[in-house]
């Protein structure tokens, strides 16, 4: 008989985990606010672009500084400027501000292709049977845009909860942040990295399997 010698012990405790968790539903409502408020401007923003493309060029210029700036130089810069305005706003707010408006950016963009990617004639269509230029947009264009949109914003949205990871350099226990917490006490770094990993995958595939769910469902209503 052969006798490796391998023993496995550890100092993650269960309460480890919970604060794990915890770190992990401040990482969801942190993704949760910033999308919310991402969507709502790209989806605006995105829109002016695709149907006003020349007046809205200073707003193209504008969103191409927060996509081509690093995400924690911006949290770094908000975060002094709040000091120096003098804003009361605490270090959650910040970061789902922040973030939501990085999201925005890319979102504006992920709206405008959705949206010039209708037919130009399916819209001549619409509008020669008698519907108003606000009924074309409502009932022909952004339903068809949604679709061309939405995995982009899906893949935008497992994006932005991996962003979350830079709001620990503004003082917020996320998720990344509980876990060197955690490596930092008990030096166990492969171990608790791994299990936050596990549930990073954990809330990508959740999302991912919701959001192929309701790509099938439009599908089977062709």
């Amino acid at each position: 008989m052969f006798s490796t010698g391998f023993t496995f012990s550890t100092s993650f405790t269960w309460n480890d985990l919970l604060f794990l968790l915890q770190g992990a539903w401040i990482t969801l409502l942190l993704t949760f606010w910033s999308m919310l408020l991402g969507t709502f401007m790209g989806v605006s923003c995105g829109l002016l672009r695709a149907l006003l493309p020349r007046a809205t060029i200073p707003l193209g210029w504008f969103l191409d500084i927060f996509r081509s700036v690093p995400l924690l130089i911006q949290f770094v810069l908000f975060n002094s400027l709040k000091s120096i305005v003098g804003l009361d706003w605490s270090a959650f707010t910040v970061g789902c501000v922040v973030l939501g408006v990085y999201v925005a950016a890319f979102c504006t963009e992920i709206v405008r292709s959705g949206v010039l990617s209708v037919p130009q004639n399916l819209r001549l269509a619409s509008r020669s049977l008698g519907m108003t230029y606000w009924q074309d947009l409502r009932y022909v264009v952004m339903p068809l845009a949604t679709r061309v949109a939405f995995p982009g914003w899906l893949n935008l949205s497992l994006s932005a909860m991996k962003d979350t990871a830079l709001v620990m350099w503004i003082g917020i226990i996320e998720l990344l942040r509980a876990s060197q917490a955690i490596v930092t006490r008990i030096q166990e770094p492969l171990l608790v990295l791994c299990i936050a990993g596990l549930i990073y995958y954990l809330i990508s595939l959740v999302v991912s399997r919701l959001g192929a769910q309701v790509e099938k469902r439009w599908q089977q209503n062709d």
